[in-house]
């Protein structure tokens, strides 16, 4: 029995895996009554997706994560990423002294950021190309390990250098947001290095769309009060912000 229901559980999490990557997601109560078992197994195998970086969890159930590819995910939710960048502008002030990461929605802001005598440090290798031409802007690029499908610098070189800079405000995203378990992401390495950038930045700012909202990634990141600002494409009023709002001082 123990060999059949081993061959089961790798059946199934297989077929889910399949309708995952040919439907793009898959619901919690839909699978249990597909595979005819208890939404408590389905949650299991879930994790499990998860856990190998195929999937991200969202309320209802799970979405395909297909690779943690920059070039991909930079045009995923365009027109919300260019929302939360011109909520972003906002929050700059002349001559501050910026940190941010390589998300997609950062890099968005970056190509946006107005030119106000700011110096800026990034790991993010496309957002440090879009500032290092910018008339009247210092841009600094931390050393370290390139990741691939990151278009980023991470690992110890990236969180040494960042840790040299008197960061006024930090601009950070997330590959998801969770109420209780805050921020987090697919590496331990961007964890790492977001962890680094909120210790030396007297604000930090998370900046968000709303797919990411109520969703779970593989590493635990940064607990939500570590943030003054939520930004997001949505209106502050809107009811899907509501369980931040206790956890974060500001959203916008």
């Amino acid at each position: 029995m123990a060999v059949r229901g081993t061959l089961d559980l790798e059946a199934r999490r297989h077929a889910i895996a399949e309708v995952l990557s040919r439907e793009g997601a898959v619901h919690l109560q839909d699978a249990a009554r597909r595979w005819k078992v208890h939404p408590m197994t389905i949650r299991r195998d879930f994790d499990h997706l998860v856990s190998t970086g195929m999937a991200r969890r969202v309320r209802a159930g799970i979405i395909a994560l297909s690779g943690d590819d920059f070039a991909e995910r930079r045009h995923q939710n365009a027109e919300a990423k260019r929302v939360i960048a011109e909520k972003l502008r906002g929050l700059v002030g002349r001559g501050d002294v910026l940190a941010l990461d390589a998300s997609t929605t950062i890099t968005a802001f970056a190509e946006r950021m107005p030119d106000d005598e700011l110096t800026v440090v990034t790991n993010g290798l496309s957002a440090f190309r879009t500032l290092a031409s910018r008339p009247g802007m210092r841009s600094y690029l931390t050393g370290g390990e390139q990741d691939e499908h990151n278009q980023s610098l991470v690992g110890s070189l990236a969180v040494l250098a960042v840790q040299q800079f008197a960061v006024d405000t930090a601009f950070l995203s997330a590959m998801s947001v969770d109420e209780n378990f805050g921020t987090s992401e697919m590496t331990l390495e961007q964890v790492a290095f977001k962890k680094a950038v909120a210790t030396v930045a007297d604000r930090c700012v998370l900046g968000v769309d709303s797919s990411k909202l109520e969703s779970k990634a593989r590493f635990r990141s940064l607990a939500l009060p570590r943030f003054d600002v939520l930004v997001t494409e949505l209106d502050p009023g809107d009811t899907r912000l509501d369980p931040y709002r206790g956890h974060i001082g500001l959203i916008r």
